[in-house]
């Protein structure tokens, strides 16, 4: 640590000043701003993070507690919680959005070579969704049942790292399976998911983007096996087999082969069927790199 200098500004200097700036010119953050920029209340934001600050108001407390000191940790304005939600409220939101792109970025070449579960040369996603509830009288722009409130956030995680590489934040009412529609895909990685985004026809369109799957299969889903391969039943492996859909939907929306893996979890002493298309990784491998989701 060095001597005189207070850790959050310490911190503030890891994060690209000139990213950060050009974030900023790109979307005139600054335009309306007067003395708080768009720099300070991205200091104010990071600040409520890292102190797990509540409200504005926890917010203003804490930093004007600091006070002579606000300076040498970066701040340049003084803090108030009107300043802060107005800048809340008019702030173009794509300025952190691309900023966070470029933290991410350089996130993810940190934990490049870093290892999981799973030897794998390969990307890792796991994708997953989870439902805020809200108050319904507080967020009447949220509904989501009759006396509920909620929004939906979807996260593609890097498995190296754990790095959130997408959110999108939606209605409680949107279906799991709509969010592959805005994933940019990346070729020869593999994604993780569950049953919630078993839809063949966007994941035909994954396959013709080069890139792998993971799902569940559900079940008495119509299909006929072509080939099956031995299986070491000892690692808990049930089968491993080339099936191609049978139904009149499915076979249409998925037209070539798939691999599916049973797999029984001794630990929740459940039998597990998991649908890829990759034919080249091992089946113990497969069934490990759902469990890393």
């Amino acid at each position: 640590m060095l001597a005189g200098q207070l850790v959050f500004s310490q911190l503030m200097e890891w994060l690209p000043r000139h990213e950060f700036n050009t974030c900023v010119r790109r979307y005139n953050g600054d335009g309306r701003a007067g003395s708080f920029s768009c720099r300070d209340q991205f200091a104010c934001l990071v600040f409520a993070q890292l102190t797990f600050r509540e409200s504005l108001r926890d917010i203003e407390t804490c930093l004007r507690s600091l006070g002579p000191k606000l300076y040498h940790a970066g701040f340049r304005a003084r803090i108030s919680r009107s300043t802060l939600a107005d800048a809340n409220h008019a702030t173009d939101w794509r300025i952190y959005a691309d900023y966070a792109q470029v933290l991410i970025a350089r996130a993810r070449v940190l934990y490049a070579h870093d290892g999981f579960a799973v030897e794998l040369a390969h990307a890792a996603y796991a994708l997953d969704s989870t439902t805020i509830d809200l108050c319904l009288a507080l967020f009447p722009w949220a509904p989501f049942r009759r006396h509920k409130a909620a929004v939906k956030l979807h996260t593609l995680l890097d498995l190296r790292g754990n790095i959130p590489s997408f959110i999108h934040i939606s209605s409680g009412k949107m279906h799991d399976v709509h969010v592959l529609d805005k994933l940019l895909i990346e070729a020869g990685a593999f994604y993780m998911m569950d049953k919630g985004y078993l839809d063949f026809e966007r994941l035909y369109r994954l396959h013709e983007q080069r890139a792998f799957f993971v799902t569940r299969a559900k079940d008495k889903q119509a299909i006929l096996r072509q080939e099956s391969r031995p299986v070491d039943k000892a690692t808990g492996l049930r089968c491993d087999q080339t099936i191609v859909l049978t139904g009149p939907l499915t076979s249409r929306k998925y037209p070539e082969t798939l691999r599916r893996i049973g797999y029984f979890d001794t630990e929740h002493e459940q039998r597990l069927v998991f649908l890829t298309n990759n034919f080249a990784l091992p089946a113990l491998t497969i069934a490990q790199l759902y469990r890393c989701r």
